[in-house]
């Protein structure tokens, strides 16, 4: 395969103050044991394409016998999806799905009228030593597609792309880039990649889409002549070809797509283009309406806020 096309900045080029539309540094949260960074939502920014929540997990090392424990809770008019760098997490849901995912594989989870789900450190990963480094994305469903039922798809690594050549290497998590499509099954027009550069290594960042960014995992990188750190979510203008260098070993995503069909409102775990639809799954994850986890009987009560 080869690469879009795209030059190196040149002096006199735009600097990135005129490529990057803006740059949010999401703040780092501890929860006992790992510490969690949103980029997504932000003051600044609601979303970016379907994107409206992006979170940092991690890197974590728990003590033996320890991990994660988010007991079952309520989604809708949302779908997740779930990304590791490294550990594993187990997911069961209202479905019935009990499924570990590893790094490298892609679990997505359509919300859509209404879905409950938990996510643990399992046992077998508690005893020697559980470890968590991983993205966790929500992706706003558009408003033909909010009410849908819910379902569960699990990718593994191996049946996503994969490109690698010359420093640089892709893996297409949703969508489509650099002529290639990934299996996840989407609502709604969405790019989402997991990008590695060697240190001098360069990448354009095709401007198919109007709404882009990329969220620095780890390293230093460099756009027109600005340097960016770990940690950072840059919302690129519409229509610019970028080019990302790598000024050392570093790792980011790339995320976006069409812009979605409205704003949303977002309210704990609850996504919709209605307020009204909001309040009401309110009261019944309050009624306990919900499906439950089988074989759950915890869950996390709805916040009095």
């Amino acid at each position: 395969m080869s690469w879009q096309p795209c030059p190196d900045p040149a002096p006199g080029d735009a600097p990135a103050a005129d490529l990057i539309e803006t740059v949010i540094v999401p703040r780092a949260r501890d929860l006992g044991g790992f510490s969690v960074r949103r980029a997504l939502p932000s003051g600044k920014r609601q979303m970016v394409g379907p994107f409206i929540f992006f979170d940092q997990m991690g890197p974590a090392e728990f003590v033996l016998g320890e991990g994660i424990d988010v007991r079952p809770h309520p989604h809708i008019g949302l779908a997740t999806l779930t990304y590791l760098f490294d550990g594993s997490i187990v997911h069961r849901d209202s479905l019935g799905t009990e499924l570990t995912i590893d790094p490298g594989a892609v679990n997505l989870m359509t919300a859509g009228k209404g879905i409950v789900h938990s996510e643990r450190t399992g046992q077998e990963a508690r005893s020697n030593g559980a470890k968590l480094f991983g993205l966790q994305t929500w992706v706003a469903l558009p408003k033909h597609a909010e009410e849908v039922d819910p379902a569960f798809q699990h990718v593994g690594k191996d049946d996503l792309p994969f490109i690698e050549e010359g420093g640089k290497s892709v893996r297409i998590i949703a969508g489509e880039m650099y002529g290639q499509r990934a299996p996840v099954p989407l609502a709604h027009e969405t790019i989402y990649a997991d990008v590695a550069l060697a240190a001098g290594a360069s990448l354009p960042v095709p401007a198919t889409h109007e709404e882009r960014a990329i969220y620095t995992v780890s390293g230093e990188i460099e756009i027109a002549g600005d340097s960016f750190g770990e940690a950072q979510l840059l919302v690129f203008r519409p229509g610019d070809e970028i080019t990302v260098r790598a000024k050392s070993d570093a790792r980011f995503v790339i995320v976006g797509g069409d812009p979605m069909d409205g704003p949303r409102y977002i309210w704990w775990n609850f996504v919709s283009s209605s307020k009204e639809r909001i309040e009401q799954a309110k009261e019944d994850w309050r009624q306990a309406r919900f499906d439950i986890v089988p074989g759950d009987s915890e869950f996390i009560p709805l916040p009095e806020r």
